[in-house]
């Protein structure tokens, strides 16, 4: 009976620690994944971790408060520090959507339930389909089991330093969504500028009507041209905030659940 309780436990708390991450990580969090298909892949995960991470060295499967906010606080970090990827993409879809005139079509995010640019949905779609073809799902999954290894089971300790670091974090959304858009950026600046010394030249070209067309079709050359571009830069993000999930985690002292 005492080995069963602690399996309980221990299975309890590490159902807590996967939801925070399937709540809140990208792909898993999709609003097109069924909640059952959510609660049951999160159970099974649990219940195959639980009697592994429960004999780790210095794990405390006790359940009480501080135990289970500190493995809800572990998942929630892994969650929100890969939701800047999402976050990313969506801002980079709304510079390339203002850049190709493309401002005011907009469609609605299952996954917010809010109006989300055209150009931004398309990012996002792109970002699914580079996670499940690269298998950084998998990779995810596995972060996650090894960080039972750096905090077992109930000795997590959510401190100010994780916060900081994950406003940290997202304040590099702007920068990294201008990098993704620099090309089209840098093509449709130097659209403006011609139309605007060729409208200087000649006084009756008609200025307006040229430059909107001109930059939607160079923007849309250049967007298919990077096509190739994108995986490799959503994968290099995407293992720049996983890592940043474990340092985060890591550099936070154990010890709350004894």
């Amino acid at each position: 009976m005492p080995e069963w309780s602690q399996f309980l436990n221990a299975m309890t708390l590490a159902l807590v620690r996967v939801s925070g991450m399937v709540a809140l990580a990208p792909f898993f969090s999709s609003a097109a994944l069924p909640v059952r298909t959510k609660a049951v892949f999160t159970l099974a995960v649990a219940y195959l971790l639980a009697p592994l991470v429960a004999t780790l060295p210095s794990a405390h499967a006790v359940i009480n408060v501080s135990a289970l906010l500190g493995e809800l606080a572990v998942g929630l970090v892994y969650g929100l520090a890969l939701t800047l990827l999402s976050e990313i993409l969506l801002f980079a879809g709304q510079i390339l959507g203002l850049q190709l005139s493309f401002s005011l079509v907009n469609l609605l995010d299952p996954s917010s339930s809010i109006q989300t640019p055209l150009i931004g949905e398309l990012l996002q779609l792109m970002g699914t389909l580079v996670l499940i073809a690269a298998g950084l799902d998998r990779i995810l999954l596995a972060s996650m089991v090894r960080s039972f290894h750096v905090v077992p089971l109930g000795t997590y300790a959510l401190e100010p330093v994780t916060a900081l670091g994950l406003v940290h974090a997202a304040s590099g959304i702007f920068l990294a969504a201008i990098e993704l858009a620099a090309p089209v950026l840098a093509a449709t600046l130097l659209i403006d500028v011609t139309v605007a010394l060729m409208g200087k030249l000649s006084p009756q070209l008609p200025v307006m009507a040229l430059t909107v067309p001109l930059k939607t079709l160079a923007g849309f050359a250049l967007l298919a041209g990077s096509l190739a571009l994108w995986p490799r830069f959503i994968e290099a993000r995407f293992d720049a905030l996983l890592d940043l999930a474990q340092h985060l985690i890591a550099a936070t002292p154990a010890g709350a659940g004894g």
